[in-house]
């Protein structure tokens, strides 16, 4: 399969930077346009409440005050003019007063019409006053008779006309202050209203447009990666939509492509690494039958020679008959103890927990002839329990034993074995009493066919180390000397702890 990558998008197709920008202008356009029309609406409506409020209203109470200052004058007059009384002057000249005082905060700058009707009633007033008003308290004062009734009344009833004329267009001009106002209030509450539905709207297409562009090709992505991952590597992934979402998905396919290409790779080097252990396999078989027979034969042939013969061999002939039946012999153990080498980690049992007291027990009875031979003493403290193949891990302890027992000096051998714990680790340590081994070789005693010593002087094929490192490291542990303890050697090696309920 190619591990060519997918060509990229192409320009005509938008990105999600474009997407946003241009989402991100519709929705501050359409919120500019709500704000606006809000605010218009809302100027509209204090223009309209200013109006009604702070021009109408004031305006048609000073009327109406002005009104009854208007009829306090009157009422003034006429009762003066009937009695002759000064009293009923007093409501003259005050609704004079109040009525000037009142004229003069009337003010007609918001409403045009009412300048005319105004100087209108002002005229209106000014004739009662000179035609009736004026001569009734001077006839009065100088004992004349008055005008007569009927002209004060024609007056004063041009008085009241034109005083009707304000009130009637100031409530024509509240009545449209106040559908003015309730307008703004309805326009308001209606701008308010579309200016919401248009961001709701925005948002709804912005969402759709983002499900539709965005979330949807993500999702398509992440099925194709999924029915990927689930196994179906001839499965070429490819999404349409946004720029990045495409070039992600062309990476993604790029990278599925080179991983189907180093699994055939992985694969192909499986099939090697079958046929390579196969072949193992074979020369294992051979190694165990073929070639022992032969040294069998050698062995047994030497000694029937020199039990026939032995009158008439002498002393050298005899040692090299027993050269031979010797490296027949060791080459036997060689070939025994590589075959055990090779099957580490290939020929698996079944793991499971063990004590590891009856694993070291095990290894001192296999050991038990040499154990007596030596005069050794071997100390086994409380072990935890550990996971593991019990061959394996009984060779470890038989090996470690062995060497104490092998490599030790003139007195009786001591050995120990111990066990702590070390966070996710038991730290195992066998401690001997031996001839110890020098700090720069403590990593070359686990190379396999490495030997400190002549094979004259301490027997063995070399490999017993290195398979104890091995068989750890198989378990998923690790070992090494203790360059620090003196005299004699302390191995020490390292397994997982398993779970407190199984300890």
């Amino acid at each position: 399969m190619s591990t060519g990558a997918l060509p990229r998008p192409t320009s005509a197709r938008w990105s999600l930077r474009r997407w946003w920008l241009v989402s991100a202008a519709v929705v501050i356009a359409v919120l500019i346009g709500a704000m606006v029309s809000v605010a218009w609406a809302i100027a509209d409506l204090t223009a309209a409440r200013t109006h009604l409020l702070d021009t109408v209203g004031p305006t048609v109470v000073n009327t109406q005050q002005l009104g009854m200052a208007l009829v306090d004058q009157e009422t003034g007059v006429r009762g003066y003019a009937l009695s002759g009384l000064d009293d009923f002057l007093s409501p003259y000249d005050g609704g004079r007063d109040r009525a000037a005082r009142i004229r003069s905060t009337i003010d007609p700058t918001g409403l045009p019409w009412l300048a005319g009707d105004l100087a209108e009633l002002d005229r209106a007033m000014s004739a009662w006053r000179a035609r009736y008003a004026e001569p009734v308290i001077s006839a009065v004062r100088a004992g004349a008779p008055p005008p007569t009734v009927s002209t004060g009344k024609s007056e004063f009833d041009a008085v009241r006309a034109a005083l009707t004329d304000v009130q009637s267009h100031l409530e024509t001009e509240r009545s449209a202050a106040r559908a003015a106002l309730n307008t703004a209030a309805a326009r308001l509450a209606a701008t308010c209203v579309v200016a919401l539905g248009g961001l709701l709207v925005v948002v709804l297409v912005g969402v759709w447009l983002m499900t539709r562009s965005v979330v949807r090709p993500l999702g398509r992505l992440t099925n194709q990666v999924r029915q990927v991952a689930d196994g179906d590597f001839d499965h070429e992934v490819t999404v349409r939509g946004p720029r990045e979402v495409v070039s992600l998905s062309a990476d993604v396919d790029t990278m599925r492509r080179r991983i189907v290409s180093e699994l055939d790779r992985a694969q192909a080097a499986g099939r090697d690494l079958e046929r390579s252990n196969a072949e193992l396999e074979q020369f294992a078989y051979v190694a165990s039958h073929d070639l022992q027979e032969p040294l069998r034969k050698v062995a047994s042939f030497c000694q029937l020679l020199e039990r026939r013969y032995a009158e008439q061999l002498d002393d050298k002939a005899r040692q090299y008959i027993e050269f031979a039946v010797d490296g027949a012999r060791r080459m036997q153990v060689l070939i025994n103890d590589l075959l055990s080498f090779s099957r580490v980690g290939r020929h698996t049992g079944k793991h499971a927990d063990h004590p590891a007291n009856a694993l070291a027990e095990q290894a001192t009875r296999n050991l038990a002839e040499a154990i007596t031979a030596a005069e050794a003493t071997v100390t086994i403290t409380p072990l935890p329990t550990i996971h593991g193949e019990a061959p394996l891990l009984t060779s470890v302890f038989q090996n470690l034993i062995g060497n104490g027992l092998k490599f030790r000096r003139e007195t009786p051998p001591t050995i120990t074995i111990t066990a702590t714990r070390d966070g996710d680790h038991w730290l195992f340590s066998v401690t001997d009493n031996g001839i110890g081994i020098e700090p720069q070789y403590a990593d070359r005693v686990f190379v396999i066919f490495q030997r400190l010593h002549a094979k004259d002087t301490y027997p063995g094929t070399g490999i017993g180390l290195a398979m104890c490192r091995k068989i750890i490291e198989f378990h998923g542990g690790s070992i090494w000397i203790d360059p620090t303890h003196t005299p004699g050697t302390r191995v020490q090696f390292t397994l997982p702890a398993t779970p407190p309920a199984a300890d």
